[in-house]
């Protein structure tokens, strides 16, 4: 918004007086901002006159009130009798995107209310269905932060599947098998569970930086999974059935797949700690690694040789052991 300024509006009825918002207009501009009547040359010289109120008529509002204008047929009219008069702001600046008049309206989120995600669904969900019904001329656009956050959504995803996509192309390589690697893959969906239990207990949103740290996990948290599978296969190799194999491989690397997670946990917890304004940004991020890993860890030792073992009995993965030259299917 601009300076204070005074509006005049026609009052009903004063066009059939002969004035109409127009002649009104150009009458005050000329009266207070004054209007060139004539040009006179005088010598090398060119001289404007512009013919304006004096000073004294017109330095204060009472002034504008007694101010009369002239009709079409040459009276004079107080502006009271043909407008009313009233106090506002003009606009500083007319913003235009694409030659388009457009207004931005933005705000800072109160997070102890509510976060940026829940006032742009409550604003669409509320406000914009009856605004648009009131003034279908208008077109509304979100930007700023919804605008950014799509885009890195739709950025993290693309990235997300392509990498998931890379984990299970070079496990089908290593095991032989277009099963096996998705039982590696199963860690991934794990680890979300721990992400989203992890912003509960410290109370936060989940917001990009905290996707970041979750798509992060993606290529973390399969190494254990590729270790237990690695060494199912081991078990089966050694001449010991699909069950026995599952359990020994999870008892075997529980130590060593605790001692790593615990390490990086370790690493992180500084940051998860910290308090200060600039790591905010980075809390979500580090909290998803840190529940995410460790929920993963958990749940891997655990879901992942029950789920070989299924996948054994049911035919999908090979469960044959291999000792002593005789071989026995167990599925």
């Amino acid at each position: 918004l601009g300076k204070p300024e005074i509006r005049a509006r026609l009052r009903k009825g004063a066009m059939t007086l002969g004035v109409d918002a127009s002649s009104i207009a150009s009458q005050l501009r000329a009266a207070f901002q004054g209007k060139i009547a004539s040009e006179i040359q005088a010598g090398s010289e060119s001289y404007e006159i512009d013919v304006r109120l004096a000073f004294t008529d017109k330095d204060s509002l009472a002034d504008l009130e007694y101010f009369h204008v002239k009709t079409k047929e040459g009276k004079q009219l107080p502006l009271g009798a043909v407008a009313t008069l009233e106090q506002g702001r003009g606009f500083a600046r007319i913003s235009r995107i694409n030659s388009v008049r457009t207004v931005t309206i933005q705000g800072d989120v109160d997070t102890k209310v509510a976060n940026a995600d829940e006032i742009i669904a409550d604003t669409v969900a509320r406000f914009l269905p009856r605004f648009k019904e009131r003034y279908p001329d208008v077109d509304v656009s979100l930007e700023g932060e919804a605008k950014e956050g799509k885009k890195t959504g739709n950025s993290m995803r693309s990235a997300f599947i392509i990498g998931v996509f890379g984990v299970f192309v070079l496990l089908s390589f290593q095991f032989k098998s277009y099963i096996e690697p998705l039982v590696v893959i199963v860690a991934i969906p794990l680890a979300f569970i721990g992400v989203l239990w992890g912003h509960l207990l410290m109370g936060l949103d989940l917001s990009m930086p905290s996707i970041m740290g979750f798509v992060s996990l993606a290529g973390i948290v399969v190494n254990d999974s590729i270790l237990l599978v690695t060494f199912i296969k081991l078990g089966l190799g050694d001449g010991l059935d699909g069950p026995t194999a599952a359990k020994i491989a999870s008892r075997q690397r529980f130590r060593a797949v605790l001692l790593t997670t615990m390490t990086t946990i370790m690493g992180l917890l500084p940051l998860l700690t910290e308090r200060s304004y600039q790591a905010q940004i980075l809390i979500p991020l580090a909290a998803s690694l840190v529940f995410g890993l460790l929920t993963s860890t958990v749940l891997v030792l655990i879901v992942v040789p029950v789920l070989y073992t299924i996948l054994g009995d049911l035919g999908f993965v090979s469960t044959e052991t291999h000792g002593e030259g005789k071989t026995v299917d167990n599925s």
